[in-house]
C-alpha cells in the first residue's frame, strides 16, 4: 500500500498565482488543495487537516497574518509559510517571531520554496516527504483517525517525542491514553527498549509499592525472593503511569524523588539503584481538584506535566466512528474467522447517532457484540441496536434522564387527550402556548395522536 502523500493548503486570492505554486508543489509529489481567500482556507482547515499551509501575506478580508494567528488559536502545530511581494525584513522577522515557521518574500525561488517545505513536513508530525526514507512511518500503528482535533494531537505527540521530556495525557475512560502513550514511546530514541504500562488504580494500594519499586527478599512476609520493580524494568525505555490520579499520597512522594534523583531504593534496600526512563503519565480524573483537596502533590503534577495532550472524547469526534467501526469490524471478524465485510447503512446511521459515554472502548465493545452474534456478511441495525442498548451503563445523566421524561409524560398526555393541544395544556397545568413550545421541543406533532386511543 503506497504511502499518503502530504496534505498542502495553498491560499492565495491570486489565481495565477495559485495555479502555479500549485502545479510545482503537485510536481513535487505533493497533494494541493488550492483556495482563494482566509475565510476558504478556515472552511478546508475545518474539513481537513493537512500538513502545511501556504498563505499570501496580502489578501483582501483576512490577510495571512490573521489566518496565521485563527490556524495557531486551534492547531498550534500546524507549520505556515507566508509569501509575499511586499514583504520587509521587519515584517518576515515580527512574523518568525509569533511563530510563523518560514517567510518567503515573491518572486520566490521554486527551490528556495521547495527546501522550506521539506523542512516544514520534516520538523511538523514527522510526515515524510516524496522519495525520503521513512523508517518510523509505523509509530502510530493502531490508531485510526479522520478528525483533525486527533490529528492535533498526534502532531504535538509526535514533537514532544523527540525529547525526553515527562508527557501528561488527559482524555475520558476508553479514549486511548495507553495507544497515544505507546506511540509516543515508538516515536522517540528509546522505541528499542521496554515499553512498560502501570495501571496505578488496578493493583492494591498494599502491593502497588512492591510493584513499583521492587523488593528484596525477606522485606516483608510473603517477600521470599528479590522481586525487581516496574520502574527498573523501565530502564532505558518508557514508563506509562496510567490513572496516577489514584496512586496513593506516601507513594506520590517516593515517585517524586525517583524523578528527581533518577535513582530507585526496592523495598527493604540499603542502596539505591538508577534508572533512566521517561514518564508518561495519564488520567481521567481533575488532578486541579485533587490537589486542592490535598490528594495530589502539587510538586509531583509539575514534575509530570511537562506537555500535556488533551485526547478528545468519541463524541466530539464524530468523523472517527465510521473508520474505527470499519478498523474494529476487520480486526474482530478475521479473529472470529467470520466472512463479515461491512455494516448496513442504517447501522451505520446508529453508530453516528449514539452519544458513546464509553468512547473508543464501548465502540469496540458493541463492533465485537455484533460480529459475534451476525449471521450474514452485513451487520444489520438491529444489531446495533441490540448492542448499544447491552452496553448503556445503567444510570442516565440528568439532563438526559429530564428530557426523557418531559418528552414521554408530553406522549402520554398527548394520547389521553387524543392530540387535543386545549386539554392537554389544561391537563399539565400550563397555559396553551407554553404547551406549544413544550411539545415544539420534542418534534411531537399534536395530529400524531389524533387516530389514537386513550
Amino acid at each position: 500500500m503506497s504511502k499518503p502523500k502530504p496534505l498542502i493548503l495553498l491560499v492565495d486570492d491570486d489565481r495565477d498565482i495559485l495555479k502555479l505554486v500549485s502545479m510545482r508543489l503537485i510536481a513535487s509529489g505533493y497533494e494541493v488543495q488550492a483556495v482563494d481567500s482566509g475565510r476558504a482556507a478556515l472552511a478546508a482547515l475545518a474539513a481537513s487537516r493537512p500538513q502545511l499551509v501556504i498563505t499570501d501575506l496580502k489578501m483582501d478580508g483576512m490577510d495571512g497574518m490573521a489566518l496565521f494567528e485563527a490556524i495557531r488559536a486551534t492547531a498550534p502545530t500546524l507549520p505556515v509559510i507566508i509569501l509575499t511581494a511586499h514583504g520587509t525584513i521587519p515584517e518576515a522577522v515580527a512574523a518568525t517571531k509569533r511563530g510563523v515557521f518560514g517567510f518567503l518574500p515573491k518572486p520566490f525561488d521554486h527551490q528556495d520554496l521547495l527546501e522550506q517545505v521539506v523542512q516544514a513536513l520534516r520538523l511538523s508530525a514527522g510526515i515524510g516527504v516524496p522519495g525520503a526514507a521513512t523508517a518510523d512511518d509505523d509509530w502510530r500503528q493502531g490508531i485510526v483517525t479522520a478528525s483533525a482535533a486527533m490529528e492535533d494531537v498526534l502532531s504535538r505527540a509526535r514533537l514532544v517525542a523527540q525529547s525526553d521530556a515527562s508527557v501528561f495525557i488527559f482524555g475520558a475512560s476508553g479514549t486511548g491514553k495507553e495507544l497515544l502513550a505507546n506511540a509516543i514511546h515508538r516515536a522517540s530514541a528509546r522505541a528499542g527498549g521496554p515499553f512498560v504500562a502501570v495501571n496505578c488504580a488496578a493493583i492494591p494500594e498494599a502491593l502497588i509499592e512492591s510493584e513499583l519499586f521492587g523488593h528484596k527478599k525477606g522485606a516483608f512476609t510473603g517477600a521470599v525472593y528479590d522481586h525487581k520493580g516496574l520502574l527498573q524494568s523501565a530502564d532505558g525505555g518508557t514508563l506509562f503511569l496510567d490513572e496516577i490520579g489514584d496512586m496513593p499520597l506516601p507513594l506520590q512522594a517516593k515517585l517524586l524523588r525517583v524523578l528527581q534523583e533518577r535513582q530507585v531504593r526496592s523495598v527493604g534496600a540499603t542502596q539505591t539503584v538508577e534508572v533512566d526512563m521517561r514518564v508518561i503519565s495519564a488520567t481521567h480524573r481533575s488532578l486541579e481538584q485533587r490537589i486542592n483537596e490535598r490528594q495530589f502533590r502539587e510538586d509531583l503534577y509539575y514534575r509530570l506535566n511537562v506537555v500535556a495532550l488533551t485526547i478528545p472524547p468519541l463524541a466530539q469526534r464524530p468523523e472517527d466512528i465510521v473508520p474505527l467501526a470499519v478498523h474494529f469490524l476487520k480486526q474482530v471478524a478475521a479473529r472470529y474467522r467470520k466472512d463479515i465485510s461491512s455494516f448496513a447503512p442504517d447501522a451505520l446511521e446508529q453508530l453516528l447517532a449514539a452519544p458513546w459515554p464509553g468512547n473508543v472502548r464501548q465502540l469496540q465493545n458493541v463492533v465485537e457484540q455484533t460480529v459475534a452474534l451476525a449471521t450474514n456478511g452485513m451487520i444489520p441495525a438491529s444489531l446495533v441496536q441490540s448492542a448499544l442498548r447491552d452496553r448503556s451503563s445503567g444510570l442516565t445523566p440528568l439532563d438526559q434522564a429530564k428530557r426523557a421524561f418531559e418528552r414521554d409524560y408530553l406522549v402520554r398526555i398527548l394520547k389521553i387527550t387524543q392530540g387535543n393541544v386545549a386539554q392537554a395544556a389544561k391537563l399539565a397545568q400550563r397555559n396553551r402556548t407554553e404547551f406549544y413550545k413544550l411539545i415544539e421541543r420534542h418534534g411531537l406533532e399534536p395530529g400524531m395522536f389524533k387516530s389514537e386511543g386513550v
